[in-house]
């Protein structure tokens, strides 16, 4: 159940509250405020980017966190308890987010919140909730908030952080010796991106040879590709996000740079290549949380998306898979602690081993991030395509495992 505005109360009615508990044995002297908190709703907020450059990936993750809702209410909901999702469009602004969410919490009373899709916009919405000590699940991909100054014991970062999607692309792709170039976007995810391809590189033996960034939302590339191909790297790894990515390879295709060099990116973005030919995109290999095929090997990936096509007519997107993972990870945790107390909220996610879409994750106890697998994609020829849907190769998923992800002592905690 989704929910524009603050409905406190699930449609579970006093009388049948009443009802329960006098065969319980409670007797039908309850209080009214153990018949409130029996009958109120667990109330979720959502803050995404509904309007901007990000809107076809956000709005994949509402239709997925919704989803996760839907399932959880055909059961008969948390202890007794429906669920409802309180969407809000943080217009991929910061202040925007903070205000939203503040509002979430004072006003709707949320007993959590998950959502946003920004590195920078998530640590806004993470400063409000662990100020108000509000559980958040992220579920955008971020390197810092993951580091002792971002963190708290509410912060849970369900998505891929850069850390482990650069990783895994460069070394599908990077050899001892390669050249390299980096081409991102001026802002947080961009330079965390850059960041990762950095580090893998000096790990593998690769070599850096040039670091161009562009301004976010730019339309026009056309001045950076002589520069890069002057440079003549066997690799370019273009580091940004949404139209960003679709205008910047389709300029990079534009000018012939896929036969002088491989492209690749951290995060292959299924809206981004429908938006585009498919040989724009052919041969491009890229990270991912999630693609649909996977339902091949993986039950859970299969379930997620019957239940998806059911409800919607279509399959789930990778970004969109986020909002059902996060929710759902959020709602086993709260029908284990038995409702909506933080403190056992907290104690259950960071317990909790779950697998409901992609294959086994948890909760690493010093950062919370969630610990899964990262997919390697490449993104097919028009002639190699069954089907419209049929859009990547898996080149290979690699198993979650700690040893993907920084050491706790590299992000400032205690060891």
């Amino acid at each position: 159940m989704t929910k524009r505005t603050d409905h406190p109360l699930s449609s579970v009615s006093r009388r049948t509250v009443l009802a329960g508990l006098g065969a319980a044995g409670v007797g039908l002297i309850a209080s009214p405020a153990i018949v409130r908190a029996q009958a109120e709703a667990i109330r979720i907020g959502f803050p995404t980017p509904l309007t901007g450059p990000f809107g076809a990936e956000a709005k994949d993750q509402v239709k997925s966190a919704e989803l996760a809702v839907k399932l959880v209410n055909d059961k008969g909901g948390i202890a007794g308890r429906k669920v409802e999702l309180l969407v809000r469009d943080d217009k991929l602004n910061a202040g925007e987010a903070a205000t939203r969410t503040l509002e979430l919490i004072e006003k709707d009373k949320v007993h959590a919140v998950v959502g946003a899709l920004s590195s920078a916009v998530q640590l806004a919405v993470n400063e409000v909730t662990r100020a108000r000590g509000v559980i958040y699940v992220s579920i955008s991909q971020s390197d810092t908030i993951n580091e002792v100054k971002d963190f708290s014991k509410y912060t849970f970062h369900e998505a891929l952080n850069p850390h482990m999607t650069t990783a895994a692309v460069a070394r599908a792709t990077f050899k001892k010796g390669s050249k390299v170039v980096l081409l991102g976007a001026d802002y947080a995810y961009g330079h965390e991106m850059m960041r990762g391809f950095k580090r893998a590189a000096g790990e593998l033996g690769a070599e850096i040879v040039g670091e161009i960034l562009h301004p976010f939302g730019a339309a026009d590339y056309s001045t950076l590709m002589p520069r890069i191909r002057a440079l003549k790297p066997d690799i370019l790894a273009i580091c940004n996000f949404g139209r960003d990515q679709a205008n910047s390879i389709k300029q990079a295709n534009d000018f012939g740079m896929k036969k002088q060099m491989q492209i690749v990116v951290p995060v292959l973005l299924h809206n981004q290549r429908i938006a585009v030919a498919p040989d724009v995109f052919e041969g491009i290999i890229g990270g991912a949380n999630y693609y649909w095929a996977l339902e091949s090997t993986i039950p859970s990936a299969k379930a997620f998306n019957d239940a998806y096509k059911a409800a919607y007519g279509s399959l789930p997107t990778d970004y969109g898979a986020y909002g059902f993972t996060g929710v759902s990870a959020l709602l086993l945790a709260m029908a284990k602690a038995g409702g909506t107390d933080t403190d056992k909220v907290i104690e259950a996610l960071e317990g909790l081993k779950y697998d409901v879409a992609k294959g086994p994750q948890y909760f690493r106890k010093c950062d919370h991030q969630s610990v899964q697998s990262v997919l390697v994609l490449k993104s097919k020829a028009k002639a190699d395509m069954k089907s419209e849907q049929d859009l990547f190769d898996i080149v290979e998923n690699v198993p979650g495992s700690e040893q993907m992800l920084r050491s706790c002592g590299e992000l400032g905690f205690p060891t």
